[in-house]
């Protein structure tokens, strides 16, 4: 007989006075479920503000991370960041272009499903736009009203795009990675009479789940596997999905997901690194991405460091970015934020195992032989041992670290720049910067040099660590610095009023492919804006005629032509030469999976997908789960 989940109705109980309308909702929901066949996994955004609403397509935060964009939706592409691979999931191949990219042709798989039994077709995908293009409050109005002439089928199976003007990666828009243009359902949405106030409820699922019951408080939401899941691109390509049912739900904080791990309540989770120490310490069960430390997850397609406000002096001055750039010993700084456990990286994308290969590798001689002008002389930035050196330091704090160079370089990172603070000095000093007679800093008017970096509320959030970090790093070496933690970080630097900013250096790459358009166009000329306007580019308001030259390039070219990547390394050169802000390491994801009732976790040893229950493609790795069999 199957064991229900009684232990979690009493393990909620004990948190009723921290989780309010939890435990009425759950004990009606607990008899029904058995816990062997269920996946239970924390809702990142936390608690939903909008819980009866699965619309998804307003330009408004719905959630979409509750199960909707993991469970529900398939895209037409997706991007797999772990292995390097674009998914063709509701299409079956990659885009067609002609020659000056004014036509897009995509085409479908056959025999997909909604859940309500109607086949997917083309006139699902033509509506879809279609309906965006009529409605300004819909996602991706602005991108499809810019570029679409008209969009129509061609049979039940094909969808011809002809643009206003030529571009070459449209249908990026339809790439899900954290977000996407998800095909909606034809036959539901033209019935509603409003597509944006439409609440979609109950929702049907081109995904392998669909919704089953959810918390009116926004506490939880549950999915329960189809019985057709075979008529969805998941079931398509890899086959039926393990867990017959799937719980979202949000405990708290990190101490409370903990304890609902503890009592092997939440298998999947994302932790601060505190936290994650204290389930490795106190379940047996306990695992995460890494089995040894560093622990953390090394392929998040995203970088993290620190952005200038390239519009201000003195940091329009690029001597003044390198010098704060050397003054930075990067053993001490990732020490600092995250204790050693995290990956280096110098680019301004991030050093996982696919960048690496693509860019990190190719472009290391170049980075050796790279150099900046010191008085006159060249002095060059890269430092190859740096990795040893945070090894070296992992060790001295009683971690097991690896011994083999290859080993230490991929978990550690390739290099990073010198921490040479005396030639950071000789750059400030042929700026007309000066120290008193304290030491500290002056600017060349003779006022003390004071830098206030902005970051957000979240202490354990790599952004605030970094903040935290430059602070030492930059007050070491003479300069007065505050940080300034404020909710209204991101419309500062949008504005363009900060010194410094710890908002990702460099807008994220795709992750799964090695084209670069991503993250070089946020720094295009065109988005230049004064300070105290919003931009719409990269919040370093730094821009290059070089670099708007390898834009130009990428967009006569198809991202899968071998000129991208070459492209790609122009600019990375350029970006790293003007330093607009300064990449400090990859984003150290931490994670914690609970092993008592499922095994076969995406770990680093096994790393067949991404690892997040928060992405698109976590429905990709519920096949490949395996039940142990606990009831």
């Amino acid at each position: 007989m199957k064991k229900f989940l009684k232990v979690l109705f009493l393990s909620v109980v004990v948190c009723s006075f921290i989780l309010g309308s939890i435990p009425v909702a759950f004990a009606q929901l607990a008899p029904e479920l058995p816990r062997s066949e269920t996946l239970m996994v924390d809702i990142l955004s936390g608690r939903t503000a909008t819980p009866d609403n699965f619309n998804v397509w307003a330009a408004t935060w719905r959630s979409p991370d509750r199960g909707i964009q993991q469970l529900m939706l398939e895209p037409l592409w997706i991007v797999e960041y772990a292995t390097g691979k674009i998914i063709n999931a509701l299409a079956t191949d990659k885009p067609i272009y002609n020659k000056d990219f004014t036509k897009m042709t995509v085409k479908l798989r056959k025999g997909i499903y909604w859940s309500d039994g109607v086949e997917f077709t083309a006139d699902d995908l033509v509506f879809t736009v279609q309906l965006i293009m009529k409605n300004s409050s819909l996602g991706y109005y602005a991108q499809f009203s810019t570029y679409v002439d008209k969009v129509y089928k061609v049979g039940n199976y094909t969808v011809v795009f002809q643009f206003k003007e030529p571009n070459s990666r449209f249908h990026t828009y339809f790439l899900d990675r954290w977000g996407a243009c998800r095909p909606l359902p034809k036959h539901v949405f033209e019935k509603a009479k409003d597509p944006v106030t439409f609440a979609f409820n109950p929702p049907i699922s081109s995904g392998p789940y669909t919704m089953k019951s959810y918390d009116p408080g926004g506490y939880w939401c549950l999915w329960e596997r189809r019985a057709d899941w075979d008529k969805t691109p998941t079931g398509k390509l890899y086959g039926m999905p393990q867990p017959k049912y799937v719980l979202y739900i949000y405990y708290g904080p990190p101490e409370k997901k903990v304890l609902a791990q503890n009592n092997h309540q939440l298998d999947m989770t994302g932790l601060t690194m505190e936290a994650l120490r204290s389930a490795l310490a106190t379940n047996k069960y306990a695992r995460a991405y890494r089995k040894d430390f560093p622990w953390v997850v090394n392929v998040d397609p995203c970088i993290t460091g620190i952005t200038f406000n390239t519009a201000k002096f003195p940091y329009n001055n690029k001597d003044v970015r390198w010098a704060l750039t050397l003054s930075i010993d990067i053993v001490d700084y990732i020490g600092l934020a995250f204790d050693g456990a995290a990956t280096m990286g110098a680019l301004p994308i991030p050093p996982t195992p696919v960048y690496l290969k693509w860019y990190y590798g190719p472009l290391e001689s170049w980075f050796k032989n790279f150099a900046i002008d010191v008085d006159g002389k060249p002095f060059k930035v890269y430092d190859s041992d740096a990795p040893y050196r945070l090894a070296e330091y992992a060790k001295s704090r009683g971690y097991k670290v690896p011994t083999e160079p290859k080993e230490i370089r991929e978990i550690f990172g390739y290099g990073w720049f010198k921490y040479a603070p005396d030639v950071a000095e000789k750059l400030l000093v042929k700026n007309g910067f000066k120290r008193d007679k304290d030491g500290k800093w002056l600017l060349p008017d003779g006022k003390p040099w004071k830098i206030t970096i902005v970051t957000g509320t979240n202490p354990a959030h790599p952004a605030f660590r970094n903040a935290f970090a430059a602070s030492q790093e930059w007050k070491k070496f003479g300069i007065d610095v505050e940080v300034m933690s404020t909710q209204m970080e991101a419309t500062l630097a949008s504005r363009g009023e900060f010194d410094a900013d710890s908002t990702w250096p460099a807008t994220e790459p795709w992750g799964g492919h090695p084209d670069l358009y991503r993250t070089f166009n946020s720094w295009r000329s065109i988005y230049i804006k004064p300070i105290g306007e919003q931009t719409f580019g990269h919040a370093s308001r730094w821009s290059s005629p070089k670099l708007d030259k390898i834009i130009e390039q990428m967009e006569k070219v198809s991202w899968d032509d071998p000129k991208t990547r070459q492209l790609g390394m122009d600019g990375l050169k350029i970006a790293l030469e003007e330093m607009p802000s300064i990449p400090t390491f990859a984003y150290p994801g931490v994670v914690s999976w609970d092993e008592y009732y499922w095994t076969n976790y995406p770990g680093a040893e096994n790393a067949y997908c991404q690892p997040y229950e928060h992405w698109p493609n976590f429905k990709y790795m519920l096949p490949f789960l395996k039940p142990t069999g606990r009831k």
